[in-house]
């Protein structure tokens, strides 16, 4: 991104930086963990323009124009955040080492494993995480016990478990104990909580589909570059734009 001679919005401003998405970076600036030009900023809506010292919690942040797209295969027992007061490890440290600071698009749970991207993008971020592009997420779980037939049904058809209405696009028995669920709009642990609901813990949640980008034989805890085909298929199929 350059500035072409006018001012953006801060919360723009550090989702171009590598910052986070610029949902995160609103809920970053409410924190008040940014100043401009010596000023703390709370307050949405405030711009900057070329010239100005932003610092995001006391560090100065710049604009970068190198953008990384990186798919992760996330192992269970890892966190998906920049940092974590429990100290436990984060999916974060198993990218190789990189100038750009990358966050993750989405997130796994400590316990769920599989396919996640990182960037340093935050237009990428925000597109592809917002509800209105049906992106949808194909995941496999391993169940410790049979799934009854019910479980199944249910998730398909939809359910409301304390309130909250889920419903997967596809849900499918493939063994025993194994299912293949598609989710679009992805609630906080939809999956464990559906599964919870009858009874059932599912010992392996891995995600193995991102729209059209597939874990396939990436190792686990090893990430690769995502190809200009994934991008320009993320592109056309859910409005999703690499550039500005």
């Amino acid at each position: 991104m350059s500035w072409r001679g006018r001012n953006i919005r801060l919360h723009v401003f550090l989702s171009h930086a590598g910052v986070a998405s610029r949902r995160a970076a609103e809920e970053i600036i409410a924190s008040g963990r940014v100043s401009v030009n010596g000023i703390t900023i709370t307050a949405q809506g405030t711009k900057v323009e070329e010239g100005d010292t932003v610092l995001l919690d006391g560090k100065p942040v710049q604009l970068e124009t190198d953008r990384h797209y990186l798919a992760l295969n996330k192992p269970p027992g890892y966190i998906c955040s920049s940092s974590d007061p429990q100290g436990r490890p984060l999916a974060l440290s198993l990218l190789p080492a990189s100038k750009e600071r990358l966050y993750n698009v989405g997130r796994l749970d400590f316990q769920s494993c599989g396919l996640i991207f990182f960037t340093n993008d935050g237009t990428f971020a925000s597109r592809l995480g917002h509800p209105s592009h049906n992106l949808e997420k194909e995941y496999i779980v391993e169940a410790a016990g049979p799934i009854r037939d019910e479980a199944v049904e249910a998730f398909r058809a939809g359910i409301t478990i304390e309130d909250v209405y889920y419903k997967a696009k596809t849900a499918e028995k493939t063994g025993i104990k194994t299912m293949r669920i598609v989710l679009v709009e992805g609630k906080n642990r939809e999956i464990r909580r559906v599964f919870s609901h009858f009874h059932l813990h599912p010992e392996v949640l891995r995600r193995v589909r991102i729209g059209n980008v597939l874990l396939g034989s990436l190792p686990e805890g090893s990430s690769r570059p995502l190809t200009k085909d994934e991008l320009s298929g993320l592109e056309s199929t859910q409005g999703v734009s690499k550039s500005w």
